[in-house]
């Protein structure tokens, strides 16, 4: 099984700094990836303790700039909030900087006041969803590249826009609905969950292997941990391993309070002993 863990980048304890110390003790532990959240502009009564987000691709490029092997992924980055052709380059970019580490873990988004402020139809996030991956391919592959949206406001008529990723950007997908299983299915390079216990999530492993059965389709999962017991954590890790999930990314349980270097700590340690 693969390991990763989130990065300090969001609540209070977020800094540069750490988010910096954090990345490079994850490629010292021989961990395969570091991980970070998006919010773009949030209520404040939803988030009472700490709103703070950094950007999640600025955080992964600065991060790239101090690594050499870990892999950095978005858990998850709300594609439908954003238009796909600035997003794009940006990922292009940081692909390419980083010499082919980026995993887009991508998802719809639930805060219906964030897409709200950012102008963009709640309604409409699986739509654009679908529309944003199809349009973001396009320009990842095709030079000169035609395209015609629906959702998006775009046209895309034998244009460019480079640099091309260097290699491929897999894209895993986020949420356990009806509608993420099936895109999943449909559109993705692996499966991205979250919180789901093993016993919850063996059944949608099952489903989602019986429909993409190739070995580069990767079944991941986030879960939580508060840096305390470790002999829960590798007994969780193996649970998920038996329930046929071949990667987790740990996060800390409360990022307010909890103690970030023993999740990192720990998950390392629960690394060198599977």
């Amino acid at each position: 099984m693969q390991l990763g863990i989130h990065l300090p980048h969001a609540g209070e304890q977020a800094s540069p700094a750490l988010i910096r110390r954090f990345a490079m003790r994850a490629e010292d532990l021989g961990l395969s990836d570091v991980w970070v959240s998006e919010h773009i502009i949030v209520p404040r009564a939803q988030f009472p303790r700490s709103p703070l987000f950094y950007d999640p691709v600025l955080t992964l490029t600065w991060a790239a700039a101090v690594t050499q092997r870990v892999r950095l992924g978005t858990s998850v980055l709300v594609l439908p909030m954003r238009h796909p052709l600035p997003l794009a380059k940006e990922l292009a970019t940081l692909q390419n900087l980083s010499e082919g580490r980026l995993i887009l873990g991508a998802g719809v988004g639930w805060l219906e006041p964030e897409f709200a402020a950012l102008g963009v139809p709640f309604s409409e996030r699986g739509r654009r969803m679908d529309e944003g991956i199809a349009m973001m391919r396009a320009v990842w592959t095709q030079d000169p590249v035609t395209f015609q949206s629906k959702y998006i406001p775009a046209e895309i008529a034998d244009m460019t826009m480079t640099p091309l990723p260097a290699s491929p950007i897999p894209i895993w997908i986020g949420g356990s609905s009806e509608a993420a299983l099936k895109r999943t299915i449909n559109l993705a390079d692996g499966w991205h969950g979250s919180r789901h216990t093993p016993e919850e999530v063996a059944p949608i492993v099952r489903r989602l292997r019986d429909a993409r059965p190739e070995p580069s389709f990767t079944i991941s999962m986030r879960t939580h941990w508060n840096g305390r017991d470790e002999g829960e954590l590798r007994a969780r890790l193996a649970a998920f391993g038996a329930a046929g999930v071949q990667h987790v990314m740990v996060a800390p349980e409360n990022r307010e309070v909890d103690d970030w270097d023993s999740v990192i700590e720990g998950t390392g340690r629960a690394l060198a002993i599977a």
